[in-house]
């Protein structure tokens, strides 16, 4: 007779401690939302959950050659802690860097478990707690809390996304994904194929065209570019007459005021941006170069996002030769390169896949109502932050057309705000409930961008009326937020008889 095999034990989870709020994600939404919800709320308990090692997120993973800030640096960073550098268009380590400066500026630092992979979140309705299951330092632990903050950002830092090309694994080169840059990879005099021209290679390119041999963007189809400058001379001017915070609000409502303007052109007068756009590209580039060919897209400005090329980088790489661009479909892989469908083969040693994220609502993380699982995609987004019917939840996505940061400081301020008034009040529990009459709905992101398109309900619905819309629309938002905003529209209160104390 065969013994059955022994089950391994199971470790006991270990007491990560209780808290008022946990805040999942330490990059620019969850140091914001730490910010603003202890100054708005003193003697809050709250802890920051980080899987990562350093403090970033985005601007930590992504450590690619060039990797730089794809919208102004003044609106990117937050309103309550000026940029002091000079640059616009900030590189990701200054990013990173001002960000870790802050985190400790403000006490938000020792608040931080780096390390720390959260794995689900539980609410129970009997405590009006949540419990929040995570992986620390490779050990089990549970966090509690009465409120949940995801600052986890909108993909998967686990797997960025690559088209099943034929012939792909035949490469005999080196491969790799912007996501995941090897720091040791040496492309000095390499011939470099980057597949994609967004964000990403049009930053990673010019970088690369410094030391390698050659450097070829191909792409199915044109980007919308737009060059400008890394120092803005206006900006400058008015930082060395102004003290500092003046200046600082200054460049961030400068840079809004700009990004906008971009935007409602694009939108209003298609026709107009397009030209002006090619005219621009035209100006930059070599005398009787192909633009119509290589840089001029077939849908409207800002139907996808439109990619900035910093002090023109990326233009003058190409006049000088150091850089190229091939807008074709590739047929296959093989040994030495890729063949396309043309038939012109492109001998290369280090190929690199800038073909997109993945979109993740939530950061992957399983979350449940008293034992039962449920799917923020299935769920309507209110106010663009929190959940129909999930208590205590706030999650934070930022906007398509600007920068992430404008829309995460006002989630933070919202998330703040709503703590306040159920403290104020005893409250222990608040969600947001549409009632019984169904509504129409549409993506989060409408933005026509592969990566969105390829999943358009990874996030959570958006209806087409306030408070039940996703907007990418800044001013509008900002209007409301400010002017139009009731705490208890569409919301539900309450308290249980006997509330757990979550936070010692």
């Amino acid at each position: 007779m065969t013994a059955p095999l022994a089950t391994p034990p199971v470790p006991a989870e270990r007491d990560g401690g209780s808290y008022d709020v946990v805040i999942i994600g330490a990059g620019f939404s969850g140091i914001g939302a730490a910010h603003r919800i202890a100054e708005r709320n003193p003697g809050v308990r709250y802890v920051v959950l980080e899987r990562r090692d350093r403090i970033g997120g985005t601007w930590d993973l992504f450590r690619y050659p060039g990797v730089r800030s794809d919208s102004s640096i003044f609106s990117l960073s937050w309103p309550w802690e000026p940029w002091t550098r000079k640059e616009g268009v900030a590189d990701g380590d200054h990013i990173r860097e001002y960000m870790e400066d802050t985190a400790h500026k403000r006490g938000i630092f020792e608040n931080i478990h780096f390390r720390t992979h959260v794995d689900s979140a539980d609410w129970d309705s009997a405590t009006d707690t949540w419990t929040v299951h995570a992986t620390e330092n490779g050990a089990p632990t549970v966090f509690r809390s009465r409120f949940v903050f995801f600052g986890s950002g909108y993909y998967n830092y686990d797997a960025g996304y690559t088209p099943e090309f034929p012939g792909l694994e035949t490469f005999q080169g080196t491969r790799v994904h912007p996501q995941f840059w090897p720091e040791d990879l040496d492309y000095t005099g390499k011939k470099v194929i980057v597949i994609g021209s967004g964000a990403t290679a049009v930053s990673l390119i010019p970088a690369l065209a410094q030391k390698a041999s050659k450097v070829t963007m191909l792409q199915r189809s044109p980007t919308y570019l737009l060059a400008g400058s890394r120092v803005n001379p206006l900006i400058e001017l008015v930082r060395k007459l102004t003290p500092r915070k003046i200046s600082h609000a200054f460049a961030r409502y400068f840079a809004v005021a700009f990004e906008t303007i971009v935007w409602f052109l694009a939108r209003t007068a298609p026709d107009l941006a397009r030209k002006l756009i090619r005219a621009q590209n035209a100006k930059e580039l070599p005398a009787g170069y192909a633009v119509d060919v290589h840089f001029k897209p077939h849908y409207n400005v800002w139907d996808q996002r439109l990619c900035l090329v910093a002090d023109g980088d990326l233009f003058e790489a190409i006049k000088s030769g150091r850089a190229e661009v091939v807008t074709d479909h590739i047929d296959h892989f093989d040994q030495t390169g890729i063949t396309l469908k043309s038939g012109q083969h492109l001998d290369a040693d280090i190929i690199v896949t800038a073909t997109g994220l993945q979109l993740h609502a939530l950061g992957g993380v399983r979350i449940s109502l008293d034992g039962n699982e449920i799917k923020p995609q299935e769920r309507f987004s209110y106010k663009a932050h929190m959940l129909e019917d999930v208590p205590n939840l706030i999650w934070c996505i930022g906007y398509t057309n600007a920068s992430w940061t404008l829309r995460a400081d006002m989630t933070a301020r919202s998330a703040a705000k709503l703590i306040a008034h159920m403290r104020s009040r005893g409250y222990t529990h608040a969600f947001p409930h549409l009632g019984g009459e169904p509504i129409a709905e549409k993506p989060a992101w409408d933005i026509q961008a592969s990566y969105v398109l390829r999943n358009l309900h990874a996030l959570p619905k958006s209806g087409l009326k306030r408070p039940w819309v996703v907007r990418q629309n800044y001013l509008a938002d900002a209007f409301d937020h400010h002017f139009v905003d009731k705490i208890d529209e569409d919301m539900t209160f309450g308290r249980v008889a006997n509330p757990a104390r979550v936070a010692g």
